[in-house]
Protein backbone atom coordinates (compact mmCIF):
# COMPACT_ATOMS: atom_id res chain seq x y z
CA UNK A 1 0.00 0.00 0.00
CA UNK A 2 1.21 3.47 -1.03
CA UNK A 3 1.37 6.90 1.28
CA UNK A 4 -1.72 7.93 -0.55
CA UNK A 5 -3.68 5.25 0.38
CA UNK A 6 -2.10 5.05 4.03
CA UNK A 7 -3.48 8.70 4.02
CA UNK A 8 -6.73 7.99 2.42
CA UNK A 9 -7.91 5.10 4.97
CA UNK A 10 -6.74 7.08 8.04
CA UNK A 11 -9.37 9.93 6.34
CA UNK A 12 -12.15 7.78 5.80
CA UNK A 13 -11.52 6.05 9.55
CA UNK A 14 -11.85 9.78 11.07
CA UNK A 15 -15.01 10.57 8.99
CA UNK A 16 -16.55 7.46 10.02
CA UNK A 17 -15.39 8.08 13.87
CA UNK A 18 -17.09 11.62 13.57
CA UNK A 19 -20.25 9.67 11.98
CA UNK A 20 -20.21 7.04 15.05
CA UNK A 21 -19.84 9.59 17.47
CA UNK A 22 -22.37 12.10 15.87
CA UNK A 23 -24.97 9.30 15.86
CA UNK A 24 -24.11 8.29 19.65
CA UNK A 25 -24.21 12.19 20.58
CA UNK A 26 -27.66 12.42 18.98
CA UNK A 27 -28.56 9.43 20.42
CA UNK A 28 -29.73 7.82 17.19
CA UNK A 29 -27.65 4.82 18.47
CA UNK A 30 -28.83 4.45 22.18
CA UNK A 31 -26.43 3.65 24.97
CA UNK A 32 -26.60 -0.11 25.49
CA UNK A 33 -27.34 -0.72 21.89
CA UNK A 34 -25.64 -3.24 19.81
CA UNK A 35 -23.61 -1.59 16.60
CA UNK A 36 -24.00 -3.90 13.40
CA UNK A 37 -20.73 -4.07 11.60
CA UNK A 38 -22.18 -5.42 8.31
CA UNK A 39 -25.38 -2.93 8.46
CA UNK A 40 -23.49 -0.45 9.28
CA UNK A 41 -20.59 -0.76 6.49
CA UNK A 42 -23.25 -1.32 3.97
CA UNK A 43 -24.82 1.92 5.19
CA UNK A 44 -21.96 4.07 5.00
CA UNK A 45 -21.08 2.54 1.44
CA UNK A 46 -17.14 1.51 2.90
CA UNK A 47 -15.73 -1.82 4.04
CA UNK A 48 -15.19 -3.12 7.36
CA UNK A 49 -11.87 -2.18 7.89
CA UNK A 50 -12.14 2.02 8.85
CA UNK A 51 -15.37 0.72 10.61
CA UNK A 52 -13.27 -1.55 12.74
CA UNK A 53 -10.43 1.16 13.40
CA UNK A 54 -13.20 3.55 14.31
CA UNK A 55 -14.31 1.22 16.65
CA UNK A 56 -11.67 0.30 18.40
CA UNK A 57 -10.52 4.01 18.74
CA UNK A 58 -14.32 4.36 20.56
CA UNK A 59 -13.55 1.48 22.57
CA UNK A 60 -10.40 3.37 23.94
CA UNK A 61 -12.32 6.34 24.50
CA UNK A 62 -14.96 4.11 26.97
CA UNK A 63 -17.84 4.79 24.21
CA UNK A 64 -17.90 1.40 23.22
CA UNK A 65 -17.28 -2.09 24.05
CA UNK A 66 -16.18 -5.44 21.86
CA UNK A 67 -17.27 -8.21 22.63
CA UNK A 68 -15.16 -11.04 21.05
CA UNK A 69 -17.95 -13.48 19.48
CA UNK A 70 -21.16 -11.35 21.11
CA UNK A 71 -21.12 -7.90 19.58
CA UNK A 72 -20.38 -4.17 19.70
CA UNK A 73 -21.98 -2.57 22.53
CA UNK A 74 -22.79 1.70 23.19
CA UNK A 75 -21.73 2.16 26.65
CA UNK A 76 -24.31 3.31 29.33
CA UNK A 77 -22.88 6.54 31.49
CA UNK A 78 -23.95 5.62 34.85
CA UNK A 79 -23.94 7.74 37.91
CA UNK A 80 -20.87 5.41 39.70
CA UNK A 81 -19.11 5.95 35.62
CA UNK A 82 -19.44 9.86 36.24
CA UNK A 83 -18.32 9.81 39.90
CA UNK A 84 -15.44 8.08 39.11
CA UNK A 85 -14.68 10.42 35.80
CA UNK A 86 -14.54 13.68 38.37
CA UNK A 87 -12.65 11.94 40.53
CA UNK A 88 -9.86 11.12 38.22
CA UNK A 89 -10.68 15.02 35.82
CA UNK A 90 -10.36 16.47 39.54
CA UNK A 91 -7.19 14.65 40.39
CA UNK A 92 -5.28 15.40 36.81
CA UNK A 93 -6.64 18.41 36.37
CA UNK A 94 -5.10 19.50 40.30
CA UNK A 95 -1.96 17.73 39.08
CA UNK A 96 -1.99 19.88 35.65
CA UNK A 97 -1.97 23.13 37.95
CA UNK A 98 0.93 22.06 39.89
CA UNK A 99 2.95 21.30 36.81
CA UNK A 100 2.36 24.67 35.44
CA UNK A 101 2.79 26.88 38.10
CA UNK A 102 6.14 28.23 36.61
CA UNK A 103 4.26 28.82 33.45
CA UNK A 104 1.16 30.77 35.40
CA UNK A 105 1.77 34.41 34.72
CA UNK A 106 0.38 37.60 35.39
CA UNK A 107 -0.85 37.54 31.66
CA UNK A 108 -2.17 33.96 31.63
CA UNK A 109 -4.11 34.29 34.72
CA UNK A 110 -5.57 37.50 33.35
CA UNK A 111 -6.58 35.61 30.46
CA UNK A 112 -8.25 32.60 32.56
CA UNK A 113 -10.16 35.53 34.05
CA UNK A 114 -11.01 36.88 30.59
CA UNK A 115 -12.63 34.11 30.00
CA UNK A 116 -14.37 33.08 32.54
CA UNK A 117 -16.06 36.74 31.99
CA UNK A 118 -16.94 35.60 28.56
CA UNK A 119 -18.56 32.44 29.91
CA UNK A 120 -20.54 34.83 32.09
CA UNK A 121 -21.73 36.97 28.70
CA UNK A 122 -22.58 33.82 27.06
CA UNK A 123 -24.90 32.75 29.97
CA UNK A 124 -26.78 35.88 29.97
CA UNK A 125 -26.99 35.62 26.36
CA UNK A 126 -28.56 32.02 26.76
CA UNK A 127 -25.54 30.72 24.35
CA UNK A 128 -24.83 27.35 25.40
CA UNK A 129 -22.55 26.57 22.86
CA UNK A 130 -20.03 29.11 23.11
CA UNK A 131 -20.47 28.59 27.00
CA UNK A 132 -18.80 24.88 26.33
CA UNK A 133 -16.43 26.22 24.45
CA UNK A 134 -15.22 29.09 26.98
CA UNK A 135 -15.24 26.58 29.53
CA UNK A 136 -13.22 24.20 28.38
CA UNK A 137 -10.85 26.72 26.86
CA UNK A 138 -10.13 28.06 30.31
CA UNK A 139 -9.25 24.90 32.05
CA UNK A 140 -7.06 23.67 29.13
CA UNK A 141 -5.19 27.15 29.59
CA UNK A 142 -3.56 25.35 32.72
CA UNK A 143 -4.14 21.93 31.79
CA UNK A 144 -1.31 22.47 28.27
CA UNK A 145 1.36 24.19 30.15
CA UNK A 146 1.43 21.21 32.02
CA UNK A 147 2.96 19.85 28.91
CA UNK A 148 2.19 16.15 29.93
CA UNK A 149 0.38 14.76 27.11
CA UNK A 150 -0.82 11.49 28.73
CA UNK A 151 -2.42 13.46 31.13
CA UNK A 152 -3.97 15.72 28.78
CA UNK A 153 -5.27 12.83 26.94
CA UNK A 154 -6.66 11.13 29.05
CA UNK A 155 -8.50 14.11 30.22
CA UNK A 156 -9.91 15.12 27.23
CA UNK A 157 -11.18 11.38 26.95
CA UNK A 158 -12.88 11.61 29.93
CA UNK A 159 -14.80 15.08 29.42
CA UNK A 160 -15.98 13.50 25.93
CA UNK A 161 -17.44 10.79 27.83
CA UNK A 162 -19.35 13.39 30.14
CA UNK A 163 -20.57 15.85 27.66
CA UNK A 164 -21.49 13.63 24.94
CA UNK A 165 -24.05 10.92 26.79
CA UNK A 166 -26.53 13.21 28.45
CA UNK A 167 -29.71 11.86 27.58
CA UNK A 168 -30.79 15.64 26.38
CA UNK A 169 -28.97 18.61 25.67
CA UNK A 170 -30.47 20.30 28.77
CA UNK A 171 -28.73 24.21 29.83
CA UNK A 172 -29.28 24.52 34.05
CA UNK A 173 -27.86 28.29 34.13
CA UNK A 174 -27.83 27.44 38.41
CA UNK A 175 -24.99 25.25 37.47
CA UNK A 176 -23.27 27.21 34.29
CA UNK A 177 -23.93 30.37 37.11
CA UNK A 178 -22.01 28.00 39.94
CA UNK A 179 -19.26 27.26 37.70
CA UNK A 180 -18.59 30.78 36.72
CA UNK A 181 -18.18 31.83 40.44
CA UNK A 182 -16.03 28.62 40.94
CA UNK A 183 -14.09 29.41 38.11
CA UNK A 184 -13.46 33.14 39.70
CA UNK A 185 -12.22 31.46 43.26
CA UNK A 186 -9.61 28.79 41.10
CA UNK A 187 -8.52 33.00 40.09
CA UNK A 188 -8.21 34.55 42.62
CA UNK A 189 -6.05 31.99 44.31
CA UNK A 190 -3.91 31.93 41.50
CA UNK A 191 -3.75 35.80 41.37
CA UNK A 192 -2.85 35.50 45.48
CA UNK A 193 -0.18 33.07 44.78
CA UNK A 194 -1.72 30.22 46.63
CA UNK A 195 -1.62 27.37 43.79
CA UNK A 196 -1.73 24.59 46.02
CA UNK A 197 -5.25 26.04 47.66
CA UNK A 198 -5.90 26.40 44.03
CA UNK A 199 -5.53 23.05 43.04
CA UNK A 200 -7.29 21.50 46.38
CA UNK A 201 -10.36 23.75 45.32
CA UNK A 202 -10.53 22.09 41.85
CA UNK A 203 -10.04 18.71 43.30
CA UNK A 204 -12.50 19.05 46.06
CA UNK A 205 -15.25 21.89 44.74
CA UNK A 206 -15.17 22.30 41.18
CA UNK A 207 -14.80 18.13 40.63
CA UNK A 208 -16.34 17.04 43.50
CA UNK A 209 -19.44 15.00 42.50
CA UNK A 210 -20.90 15.09 45.97
CA UNK A 211 -20.63 18.99 45.67
CA UNK A 212 -22.19 18.94 42.46
CA UNK A 213 -24.22 16.09 43.00
CA UNK A 214 -27.44 18.41 42.36
CA UNK A 215 -26.89 19.73 39.09
CA UNK A 216 -25.41 16.34 38.44
CA UNK A 217 -28.95 14.48 38.84
CA UNK A 218 -30.65 17.22 36.89
CA UNK A 219 -28.52 17.17 33.90
CA UNK A 220 -27.73 13.14 33.46
CA UNK A 221 -30.90 11.90 35.25
CA UNK A 222 -33.57 14.34 34.35
CA UNK A 223 -37.28 13.24 35.93
CA UNK A 224 -35.29 10.42 38.15
CA UNK A 225 -35.12 11.10 41.74
CA UNK A 226 -31.78 10.90 43.46
CA UNK A 227 -32.24 8.34 45.94
CA UNK A 228 -33.86 6.00 42.83
CA UNK A 229 -30.07 6.46 41.34
CA UNK A 230 -28.50 5.87 44.07
CA UNK A 231 -30.23 2.61 44.91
Amino acid sequence: MNEKNIINVKSLKELVYDYLREQINKHNIQPGSAINMDATAKKLGISKTPLRDALIQLEMEGFVTIAPRRGIFVNELTLEDIENFYQVIGALESSALANAVEKLTDSVIQKMEVLNREMQQAIERDNFSLFYKKNLKFHNFFIDLSKNDHLIRIVNNLKKRLYDFPPQKIWIKEWELSSVKEHQEIVDFLKQGKFQEAGNYIHGVHWSSQVQHSFIMKYYFPGKSEAGKKE
